[in-house]
Protein backbone atom coordinates (compact mmCIF):
# COMPACT_ATOMS: atom_id res chain seq x y z
CA UNK A 1 0.00 0.00 0.00
CA UNK A 2 1.31 3.10 -1.04
CA UNK A 3 0.37 6.51 0.85
CA UNK A 4 1.28 10.17 0.00
CA UNK A 5 2.79 12.10 2.78
CA UNK A 6 3.33 16.11 2.78
CA UNK A 7 7.12 16.78 3.52
CA UNK A 8 8.67 20.10 5.06
CA UNK A 9 9.07 21.91 1.84
CA UNK A 10 5.64 21.08 0.43
CA UNK A 11 6.91 18.50 -1.87
CA UNK A 12 4.58 15.05 -1.27
CA UNK A 13 6.86 11.91 -0.72
CA UNK A 14 6.17 8.55 -2.08
CA UNK A 15 6.36 5.64 0.83
CA UNK A 16 5.41 2.33 1.00
CA UNK A 17 3.81 1.76 4.48
CA UNK A 18 4.53 -1.42 5.14
CA UNK A 19 8.25 -1.03 5.02
CA UNK A 20 8.72 2.78 5.91
CA UNK A 21 10.95 3.19 2.58
CA UNK A 22 11.28 6.30 0.50
CA UNK A 23 11.65 5.39 -3.37
CA UNK A 24 13.61 7.89 -5.47
CA UNK A 25 11.24 9.87 -7.85
CA UNK A 26 11.82 12.61 -10.93
CA UNK A 27 10.28 14.74 -12.77
CA UNK A 28 11.73 14.73 -16.22
CA UNK A 29 11.00 16.99 -19.30
CA UNK A 30 10.51 15.08 -22.71
CA UNK A 31 8.51 15.98 -25.48
CA UNK A 32 7.35 19.66 -24.17
CA UNK A 33 5.52 18.21 -21.07
CA UNK A 34 7.16 17.34 -17.58
CA UNK A 35 6.11 13.92 -15.75
CA UNK A 36 6.69 12.66 -12.33
CA UNK A 37 7.95 8.86 -12.56
CA UNK A 38 9.30 6.66 -10.15
CA UNK A 39 11.46 3.38 -10.79
CA UNK A 40 9.13 0.60 -12.40
CA UNK A 41 6.64 3.07 -13.85
CA UNK A 42 5.38 2.83 -17.34
CA UNK A 43 4.85 6.19 -19.43
CA UNK A 44 3.59 7.30 -22.44
CA UNK A 45 5.63 10.23 -24.18
CA UNK A 46 5.86 11.74 -27.80
CA UNK A 47 7.73 9.67 -30.31
CA UNK A 48 11.20 9.19 -29.36
CA UNK A 49 13.68 7.72 -32.35
CA UNK A 50 14.87 4.50 -30.55
CA UNK A 51 13.47 0.64 -31.38
CA UNK A 52 11.38 -1.76 -29.32
CA UNK A 53 13.92 -3.02 -26.54
CA UNK A 54 16.54 0.29 -26.54
CA UNK A 55 17.74 1.83 -23.52
CA UNK A 56 16.90 5.41 -23.57
CA UNK A 57 18.49 8.40 -21.36
CA UNK A 58 16.93 11.65 -20.65
CA UNK A 59 18.64 13.80 -18.87
CA UNK A 60 16.52 16.86 -18.26
CA UNK A 61 15.49 16.30 -15.19
CA UNK A 62 13.83 18.99 -13.22
CA UNK A 63 13.47 17.93 -9.54
CA UNK A 64 14.51 14.61 -8.05
CA UNK A 65 13.75 13.54 -4.24
CA UNK A 66 13.74 10.67 -2.05
CA UNK A 67 11.53 11.30 1.07
CA UNK A 68 12.79 14.60 2.26
CA UNK A 69 15.40 15.35 0.81
CA UNK A 70 14.35 16.81 -2.78
CA UNK A 71 16.68 18.57 -5.07
CA UNK A 72 15.23 21.01 -7.44
CA UNK A 73 17.40 22.19 -10.41
CA UNK A 74 17.62 25.60 -12.36
CA UNK A 75 16.66 24.76 -14.55
CA UNK A 76 17.70 20.85 -14.71
CA UNK A 77 19.74 19.15 -11.42
CA UNK A 78 23.46 18.27 -12.71
CA UNK A 79 24.57 15.09 -12.86
CA UNK A 80 21.29 13.06 -12.74
CA UNK A 81 19.64 11.06 -15.50
CA UNK A 82 16.87 8.81 -15.85
CA UNK A 83 16.54 5.50 -18.09
CA UNK A 84 14.41 4.02 -19.52
CA UNK A 85 13.41 0.92 -21.31
CA UNK A 86 11.50 1.38 -25.14
CA UNK A 87 8.42 -1.35 -24.70
CA UNK A 88 6.01 0.53 -27.05
CA UNK A 89 6.04 2.46 -30.74
CA UNK A 90 2.59 3.67 -31.38
CA UNK A 91 -0.30 6.01 -32.00
CA UNK A 92 -2.26 7.30 -29.32
CA UNK A 93 -6.27 7.78 -29.22
CA UNK A 94 -7.59 9.92 -31.67
CA UNK A 95 -8.92 13.14 -31.35
CA UNK A 96 -11.87 14.46 -33.17
CA UNK A 97 -11.07 17.79 -35.07
CA UNK A 98 -14.68 19.61 -35.19
CA UNK A 99 -15.29 22.74 -36.67
CA UNK A 100 -18.39 24.64 -38.01
CA UNK A 101 -20.33 28.12 -38.90
CA UNK A 102 -23.86 28.31 -37.78
CA UNK A 103 -26.08 28.76 -40.47
CA UNK A 104 -23.26 28.92 -43.23
CA UNK A 105 -23.25 25.13 -44.12
CA UNK A 106 -20.00 24.36 -42.66
CA UNK A 107 -18.64 21.98 -41.08
CA UNK A 108 -15.16 19.81 -41.52
CA UNK A 109 -14.72 16.67 -39.50
CA UNK A 110 -10.71 15.33 -39.22
CA UNK A 111 -8.94 13.21 -36.69
CA UNK A 112 -5.67 13.33 -34.96
CA UNK A 113 -3.65 10.40 -33.29
CA UNK A 114 -0.30 11.51 -32.20
CA UNK A 115 2.73 9.08 -32.28
CA UNK A 116 3.96 7.93 -28.77
CA UNK A 117 6.84 5.88 -27.42
CA UNK A 118 5.85 3.69 -24.44
CA UNK A 119 8.53 3.49 -22.02
CA UNK A 120 9.28 1.74 -18.46
CA UNK A 121 11.63 3.79 -16.50
CA UNK A 122 14.81 1.41 -15.23
CA UNK A 123 16.61 3.33 -13.28
CA UNK A 124 16.87 7.33 -11.59
CA UNK A 125 20.41 7.94 -11.45
CA UNK A 126 22.13 10.68 -9.26
CA UNK A 127 26.05 11.17 -9.23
Amino acid sequence: MTRFSKGSRGVAALQIESKGVFLMFAVLKTGGKQYKVIQGDLIDVEKLKSDVGDMVTLDQVLMIGEGEDVEVGSPYVSNCQVTGEVVKQGKGAKIIVFKKKRRKNYRRKNGHRQFITQLKITEITKK
